[in-house]
């Protein structure tokens, strides 16, 4: 089983391609897409949906695994967030993929066990349970990789 793992954002969005072959999990591919900013969102929105799908069309996993969105003070971040995750769910679902959303308390739960683990926390145990010798980067990849290990635990779990 390939999951692809989506850390949405406009700017960047990370993501990272997990394969599952019997107990053994391994990163395939991890990086992010990354649009110009000042350029106009809905061109954004387009990048992102165009370059994603041709990295679904490259790997063509089974699943793909994206964060639910939780944000407390910035609305203008959380809607461009949001607009991101949309054309993500809509590449996904053009796509014919299963689609696992994970709360943020989930993603940090199967990484490291502990639901307030902070993101360098979370960092270093993806790079440990994928045996990497580097954590992934940027942050927007690594986190990519921490919710594609959880989106595993999900498919092959529930």
């Amino acid at each position: 089983m390939i999951i692809l793992g989506i850390d949405p954002g406009i700017g960047r969005t990370g993501y990272a391609f997990l394969q599952k072959t019997g107990v053994k999990i391994t990163l395939l591919e991890s990086g992010c897409i990354t649009t110009k900013p000042g350029g106009q969102e809905a061109h954004r929105l387009a990048e992102i949906k165009k370059d994603l799908g041709a990295l679904i069309r490259k790997r063509k996993p089974d699943a793909l695994a994206v964060e639910s969105l939780f944000f407390a003070a910035n609305t203008k971040t959380a809607m461009s967030v949001g607009q991101a995750k949309g054309v993500i769910l809509l590449a996904a679902a053009e796509s014919k993929l299963k689609i696992v959303e994970l709360t943020p308390l989930q993603v940090k739960m199967s990484a490291t066990g502990y639901g307030k683990a902070d993101k360098t926390q979370v960092q270093r145990m993806v790079a440990k349970l994928l045996n990497l010798k580097k954590i992934p980067k940027p942050d927007d990849a690594a986190d990519a990789c921490a919710i594609a290990w959880a989106g595993i635990g999900q498919r092959t779990t529930g």
